[in-house]
């Protein structure tokens, strides 16, 4: 990679973490998020739970301040990835940016994630960020377990890009830990105790409904149909289940895809490399 593309990289990387901080700044809550960690799946209910408690249309999904907008009293959430924000701030070995923020923090196990970016980046992801974020190329052959253990954007990355939140959470103010896994097996407890911490009064039979509202069936359906206005939440090919936002969302799934013994090599990473915190690895108490 020339010279000239690495700094239209980071002009550009800088750009969007100019236009993600003024939202950060501005937002009452944050959910952060490792890409195909359910944060789409989370922003539903969480959107669901706000059109039902400011009275707003079904069809739309909190985008930052939409919501507020239609109805002042809404909350202004910054849903992020963490992905341009220390481009712009320069804070790229602490959470710095994040210490005085009601900060929740979405995560999935590992090896489900980088199975799920594998699909991300062959059916769904734009060729250009592709390059800003150091995918392998866009028109590359290789396999999925090739693109797992790639040390760029594979199970390697998850795995730090997890640390580097573990190293850093007792200085953040107002900090939760979510876990997918306990999102799919108690969605309701753990909804309620999100909703409340984004400070908007939990009330159970909202709750319910948002968690029915985004029932996997129910979502790809709503996929298929393009119902959300101008949102991603819709098929790259509508015929290639592969190619949806809502793919599979199994706990485990990856194991369907591996021997066992590249399954094996997968776990063994993940219980050397992975913090504690995140209860993913065989010994810790979580798991």
């Amino acid at each position: 990679m020339g010279l000239l593309q690495e700094f239209s990289i980071s002009l550009e990387r800088r750009v969007r973490g100019w236009r993600e901080y003024q939202q950060h700044r501005d937002s009452d809550s944050v959910v952060v998020s490792y890409g195909k960690s359910g944060r789409t799946w989370l922003r539903v209910m969480i959107s669901r739970y706000c059109q039902l408690k400011y009275e707003l249309p079904d069809d739309l999904l909190l985008e930052f301040d939409n919501f507020q907008r239609i109805n002042p009293a809404a909350p202004r959430i910054f849903f992020t990835h963490d992905n341009y924000l220390r481009s712009y701030t320069g804070n790229r070995d602490t959470k710095l940016d994040y210490y005085h923020k009601n900060t929740l923090l979405l995560v999935r196990q590992p090896q489900d994630v980088a199975v799920s970016q594998f699909f991300q980046w062959k059916y769904r992801m734009r060729k250009r960020k592709k390059v800003i974020n150091r995918y392998p190329p866009h028109d590359a052959d290789i396999s999925l377990l090739e693109f797992v253990h790639d040390p760029g954007q594979g199970l390697p990355n998850v795995i730090r890009y997890m640390n580097d939140w573990a190293r850093d959470t007792e200085s953040l103010q107002s900090f939760r830990l979510t876990r997918y896994e306990d999102l799919r097996s108690q969605p309701e407890q753990e909804m309620e105790r999100i909703i409340d911490f984004l400070g908007l009064e939990p009330r159970s039979e909202w709750i319910a409904d948002c968690v029915q509202f985004a029932s996997l069936e129910n979502l790809r359906t709503k996929e298929r149909a393009n119902h959300f206005r101008g949102s991603r939440l819709q098929a790259g090919d509508p015929d290639n289940p592969d190619s949806y936002k809502v793919r599979r969302a199994k706990v485990g799934g990856y194991k369907d895809y591996f021997s066992d013994q590249e399954v094996a090599e997968l776990d063994a990473m993940v219980n050397r490399d992975l913090s504690p915190l995140f209860g993913y690895r065989a010994e810790d108490p979580a798991n």
